[in-house]
């Protein structure tokens, strides 16, 4: 019965996610696959206009899909401290991110597809936040302490697991790209004096995402 239910979530999943258009396959394709794409920026209109659509599902086993998780990572790792990037950041409006896993030993860099937060607690804390695509922009921002995620690797494999600390904001801070929200739009939120900031921020300085 698990099994049956695994494999009933797999194929609905594949069947919400929609094909690669010409255009997305134009771009992930585009120069020599083994390459870092490009970083958009909000100082260019039609890159920004990317970064403030929506993101559709993406199907976990296509061979584009792959192509694509791996240039985000190297786009990743061509920036100075970037922590994580979402699709939409390399011009794919797309559920796909890379998190810098602080949580874990090695702080590793693992890639998510379709994430989901399904639940966030109520207590926040606030923190300084960058951006990859928001030149010369810093600000202090609340976000959830804790969350669960859900999600798929490029087998269909679903996962779910808690996150929290610094970790949990890259993940709140990656998802929020998936659905065009900019931290330079994000409106300040209502200041509690209960708030206290998380230690990791005050213990790293990598925090451009």
């Amino acid at each position: 019965m698990k099994k049956l239910s695994i494999l009933f979530i797999f194929v609905v999943g594949l069947f919400n996610a929609q094909k690669l258009t010409s255009g997305e396959l134009s771009i992930i394709n585009q120069g020599d696959v083994n390459t870092a794409l490009p970083i958009y920026q909000t100082t260019d209109d039609h890159q920004h206009k990317t970064l403030l659509s929506l993101s559709t599902e993406i199907d976990p086993v296509d061979p584009n899909t792959a192509v694509l998780v791996k240039r985000m990572k190297e786009s990743l790792l061509s920036t100075d401290g970037g922590v994580g990037i979402a699709a939409p950041q390399v011009g794919i409006n797309r559920k796909v991110i890379w998190v810098q896993r602080f949580d874990k030993e090695g702080t590793p860099l693992e890639y998510f597809i379709n994430p989901v937060i399904v639940w966030r607690s109520d207590v926040q804390n606030l923190g300084p936040e960058g951006d990859l695509s928001i030149p010369d922009f810093r600000d202090q921002f609340y976000r959830s302490k804790v969350i669960q995620l859900e999600y798929v690797d490029l087998k269909g494999q679903k996962y779910s697991e808690i996150v929290e600390g610094f970790t949990a904001v890259i993940f709140q801070h990656e998802i929020d790209h998936l659905f065009g929200i900019l931290i330079s739009d994000k409106k300040e939120k209502e200041k509690n004096d209960s708030y206290k900031k998380i230690d990791a921020y005050q213990k790293s300085n990598l925090n451009k995402r």
